[in-house]
């Protein structure tokens, strides 16, 4: 078994791996099959000479990343111990502003997959953005809009979701049609709030400038110099998915995102976004980026309860088709 030393310079070890050491004991279980022993500000590795290798380039990253931004995350740790963290690394300070917020606030793409997702709008006019709660889909989608908006490469933007208790449940929440609907919307209108103050939002939503409704009003429209966002859209059936992509105007940009782990449709109706997922696959301007565990910004327990959620729906498709067999 080889071993070898690292040494920490200009880094407190106890800032860098955190109270009781919680920090390195998360590296440590990217590398289970190494010893990593940390004493001071050195840290002894020991195991197979690849993977040590392989630690130590990953070890390079983090403090580098821990050098510039006096911060580091579960969250960071994840995303460069991925297979393009160097990338990631790498285009940390030229991180584009993709518009500034409220309070100063600078709205920036923090993973990997925001960042192909951003990418992937400046080169097409369709893009998919699909993954679980927390990684940012519908946030970036949003501030890529306002962004168009305030570049005038749209005249207005729009934001759609389906209401899935669109039924008769509705008719039992209290208030007008705006009223009834504003609960489904609300995911929308907070992620407004933060790049746009409330007056200038107010008046821009009274003007018509920024559209929110939700999907049923998009019907018989042609969405024209618009930044277009289609949200929740794993709750659109296929006939309302097909509906809402034939609306696109010669100058729109279309944004949808979804959470194919969310689907609230009767359980025999295929998912709209499933259907156009496949449909779409191949075809030229349109783009799908996938997210993932790692692109999760919320509570680090949203992670885990993610996994969690995932192992039970496998366990439970497995013991199903057990049962079938």
């Amino acid at each position: 078994m080889l071993e070898n030393n690292i040494e920490i310079k200009g880094v407190n070890p106890a800032e860098l791996f955190g109270v009781n050491n919680e920090k390195l004991k998360y590296i440590k279980s990217f590398f289970p099959t190494l010893k990593i022993v940390a004493r001071g500000n050195i840290v002894t590795i020991a195991g197979n000479e690849e993977v040590m290798q392989e630690f130590e380039r990953k070890f390079d990253l983090l403090l580098r990343h821990f050098h510039k931004f006096n911060s580091l995350t579960e969250n960071n740790i994840d995303n460069l111990m991925l297979e393009d963290g160097s990338k990631l690394l790498l285009t940390e300070d030229g991180k584009e502003v993709l518009v500034h917020g409220n309070h100063g606030s600078k709205i920036i793409a923090k993973t990997i997959n925001q960042r192909k997702l951003v990418e992937a709008v400046n080169k097409n006019d369709m893009v998919f953005a699909v993954g679980p709660a927390g990684t940012g889909k519908t946030y970036t989608a949003v501030a890529l809009a306002v962004r168009a908006l305030k570049a005038k490469e749209v005249k207005r933007i729009i934001l759609t979701r389906p209401a899935v208790e669109a039924g008769e449940n509705l008719g039992f929440l209290p208030g007008d049609l705006k009223e009834k609907l504003d609960p489904y919307l609300m995911p929308l209108y907070d992620a407004l709030r933060d790049m746009i103050p409330a007056e200038k939002l107010a008046d821009m939503i009274e003007f018509g400038v920024i559209e929110i409704a939700p999907l049923a009003f998009m019907r018989g429209r042609t969405l024209d110099k618009a930044f277009v966002i289609l949200d929740e859209a794993q709750n659109t059936t296929t006939m309302q998915m097909k509906m809402f992509l034939t609306r696109m105007g010669m100058t729109a940009k279309f944004a949808i995102t979804g959470d194919m782990s969310q689907v609230d449709l009767p359980r025999k109706q295929r998912s709209g976004l499933a259907y156009a997922l496949d449909a779409l696959k191949d075809v030229d301007g349109v783009e799908i980026i996938r997210m993932g565990q790692a692109d999760v910004l919320r509570h680090t327990l949203v992670k885990k309860i993610i996994v969690a959620f995932e192992k039970m729906e496998e366990d439970e498709k497995n013991k199903q088709s057990e049962e079938n067999k």
